[in-house]
């Protein structure tokens, strides 16, 4: 409208409105995009396109000439194979996206055309992100044991799927190249690479060459966790002792079971014992997984039961008891790198320490123990030689909040929606700790009134919001120990 230019991000929940003078841009401004309110000015804005694949015309109608051919060609193999179904389904489906393609530049799904818009040969790898870096760049692979199979992986499960997909004359066979790079492709494009682990893989190890640099002294000065080895029988009231043990100094812990029925079902003993457990398997998903160790790291719960969700990339140094049952029954939850990763849990704390329940002493479990005592003694010399006495990495309730922020996106989102005050926000994302009664108290009649307002301006979805939290807060407030309260 004029000078004014409004942009609505399919992937936002505010607008952005560009606002010239002449031809230069006078302001930014963020709004809603149902009431058309105004959220704050803002220095900068990144515009993503709204689709990737783009090309100029004369690229699109050679494109779409060589998919034509292609599908004429893949409907005579089908007709001829008298699969008449997936040949009018096939047919349908391509000619409504050479359609879209003519009126709009576009369709849905239009990255399975991309080997005849980019002009490649059939089998040909695809255009990546490496292909914009310059030729002398480092790739650092972080948890390479992990990551590298990984990409090792992507192609085959990509082309699984996809072939389905053709065979059913869902797809023209050129969507198979719409793929990621296979690993052979992803090592030729690569120059030189450094694979971060602690425990590395035989292709690390050989690829290497024996060019391996240990990194077994930390800032902090940390020892590897003493690991014990304790038998099956009376496993989990021995276990049960430790966690109380290890609780009453403050401190977390982690357990892991083979199973998950068996991680809820020890929930179950604990929760009945009196400790503040929950449980963590692949039934969790993403959000609540993070909203659960967080709530293990500001003190809402002490223990946390899994299988293997917590074997790498896991920063919890409040976590000094690392607890694995059934040690002994080798496979890939018990092999050597599997109880390395577990135990490595308990490396950010000076009083880190890792059970291991089993009965016989396995390949897997010597490895562990020989090499937790070999860097043990290494980084205990460099201590003494350099006089650094080992300490915890301690954050506050504040910090913890901040390094899990993702928990609660949506909540921010909410609330930032409803206009809360920071202060609300602070309590109502559990941190109950930095205030005191009084302050609770005042702030539930605060949200009261709030809720109130918003009932009477027919903002129910806000006033019911509220009306939740005032009654956490209100059930928080009561669990205080009664000399706390006023």
């Amino acid at each position: 409208r004029g000078d004014i230019i409004d942009l609505v991000p399919a992937h936002e929940e505010l607008a952005v409105r560009i606002e010239f003078f002449g031809s230069e841009i006078e302001s930014l401004h963020t709004f809603d995009i149902n009431t058309g309110e105004i959220f704050g000015v803002e220095e900068y804005a990144f515009v993503y396109p709204a689709r990737q694949f783009v090309a100029e015309d004369e690229k699109m109608k050679t494109a779409m000439l060589a998919i034509e051919n292609e599908l004429a060609g893949r409907l005579n193999l089908l007709r001829a194979d008298n699969r008449m179904l997936e040949a009018r389904r096939l047919e349908e489906r391509t000619r409504y996206d050479l359609e879209m393609i003519k009126e709009l530049g576009y369709c849905s799904g239009i990255e399975n055309y991309s080997r005849h818009i980019s002009g490649r040969n059939p089998g040909e790898r695809p255009y990546c992100l490496l292909d914009y870096f310059p030729k002398d760049y480092l790739v650092v692979i972080d948890e390479s044991h992990v990551t590298l199979p990984q990409i090792r992986g992507m192609y085959g499960g990509d082309r699984s799927r996809k072939t389905i997909l053709v065979d059913y004359g869902f797809r023209l066979p050129s969507a198979l190249d719409n793929r990621p790079l296979r690993f052979d492709e992803f090592e030729e494009i690569v120059p030189q690479t450094v694979c971060i682990s602690a425990t590395p893989g035989d292709y690390e190890l050989l690829r290497s060459g024996g060019v391996v640099v240990e990194q077994l002294v930390r800032p902090t000065g940390l020892l590897d966790p003493v690991v014990e080895m304790r038998p099956v029988r009376g496993q989990i009231d021995n276990l049960l002792g430790e966690i109380r043990r290890h609780c009453s100094r403050g401190h977390k812990a982690l357990v892991m079971t083979m199973t998950k029925r068996m991680a809820e079902d020890l929930h179950d003993f604990f929760r009945k014992a009196g400790i503040r457990s929950r449980y963590l398997h692949s039934e969790i998903k993403s959000l609540e997984r993070m909203q659960i160790l967080r709530e293990l790291r500001v003190g809402e719960i002490d223990v946390l039961v899994g299988v293997n969700l917590l074997r790498e990339g896991l920063d919890l140094p409040e976590v000094s008891l690392v607890a694995i049952l059934d040690a002994d029954k080798e496979g890939f939850l018990r092999n050597t790198r599997s109880l390395m990763q577990i135990a490595g849990r308990a490396a950010r704390n000076v009083e880190g320490f890792v059970l291991l329940y089993a009965d016989k002493v396995t390949r897997s479990i010597r490895e562990v123990l020989d090499e937790t005592e070999r860097r043990r003694r290494i980084q205990q010399q460099y201590n003494e030689e350099h006089g650094i006495v080992p300490r915890s990495i301690i954050k506050s309730v504040d910090q913890v909040l901040d390094t899990t922020s993702v928990a609660d996106a949506e909540e921010r989102f909410r609330r930032k929606r409803f206009g809360l005050e920071p202060k609300s926000e602070r309590l109502l994302a559990g941190v109950l700790d930095s205030i005191t009664p009084e302050e609770g108290h005042v702030m539930a009649e605060e949200m009261r009134v709030e809720m109130y307002e918003a009932a009477l301006q027919m903002e129910y979805e806000k006033a019911a919001y509220l009306r939740d939290e005032i009654t956490k807060l209100e059930q928080a407030l009561q669990k205080m120990p009664s000399g706390e309260q006023s």
